[in-house]
């Protein structure tokens, strides 16, 4: 397996992992930069993430045009995708999720989503949210255009992840086994942040400095990494998928 197959096998890996997990359901797509041209990112054409397979996946350019000729439908989302590429060289992986545990946090104006729970740690201290309306007015609140994508990337700035109003996430990483790791936990702290919401007192986050030594040394194949994506690959039948880079 060469890397260009390795990388779209892992993104089909990914797709049926953010599937099992419940981060997407019919809706919702996960991207890589291609690592040969930062210029172009792959990502599936439109269809149900749990059903994604390596024929399923098309190059775009950070424009969201594909590079070679292609007649099957496309997200109309990919935008996102592409206007976070073009703003954050050092991010390789891009997922876009509606997760019902984290959209109260992009409605409630006054309650913020910070990390509460150790594995929260990695959306980092601060979590922005984005309201198309703010300079696109009414909207069906899809990110439609080029535009819009890089609107969305301006607000999530350097960080993590970013909320967008009554929509979803978009959350950004170095590698796609982070970006998905950050997916799955997203909608976990943002569950246990809720349970704590509703008993009431004062709500104590991570700190700056616990949240930098639970993420200092990070390397996406570590022993504690490739624990946890070759647990969910197995869990949603991806196990006989799973390959490891050269030198790893």
């Amino acid at each position: 397996m060469n890397e260009q197959e390795r990388l779209i096998n892992d993104l089909v890996i990914a797709n049926r992992i953010l599937a099992h997990e419940d981060v997407v359901d019919a809706y919702g797509h996960v991207s890589i930069r291609n690592p040969k041209n930062p210029n172009t990112f792959f990502m599936a054409r439109s269809l149900a993430p749990e059903l994604v397979t390596p024929n399923d996946i098309v190059e775009l350019d950070l424009d969201g045009n594909p590079v070679s000729d292609e007649t099957r439908h496309l997200y109309l989302e990919r935008f996102i995708h592409g206007g976070i590429f073009e703003a954050r060289p050092d991010v390789m992986s891009v997922v876009h999720a509606h997760a019902e545990d984290i959209l109260p946090f992009g409605i409630a104006n006054g309650t913020p989503l910070r990390p509460v729970i150790h594995s929260g740690s990695f959306i980092g201290a601060h979590v922005p949210v984005w309201d198309i309306a703010d300079r696109f007015g009414d909207t069906n609140l899809l990110v439609a255009n080029v535009e819009q994508g890089r609107d969305l990337a301006k607000t999530l700035a350097n960080n993590n992840v970013a909320l967008m109003r009554g929509h979803g996430f978009a959350a950004a990483a170095g590698s796609l086994i982070e970006v998905v790791r950050m997916s799955v936990y997203l909608p976990r702290n943002a569950r246990a942040l809720s349970a704590a919401l509703r008993l009431g007192g004062e709500i104590k986050s991570l700190s700056p400095g616990e949240i930098d030594a639970r993420n200092r040394g990070y390397k996406p194949y570590s022993p504690e990494t490739w624990r946890a994506w070759e647990y969910w690959a197995t869990k949603c039948g991806c196990g006989d998928r799973l390959t490891k880079p050269d030198g790893e």
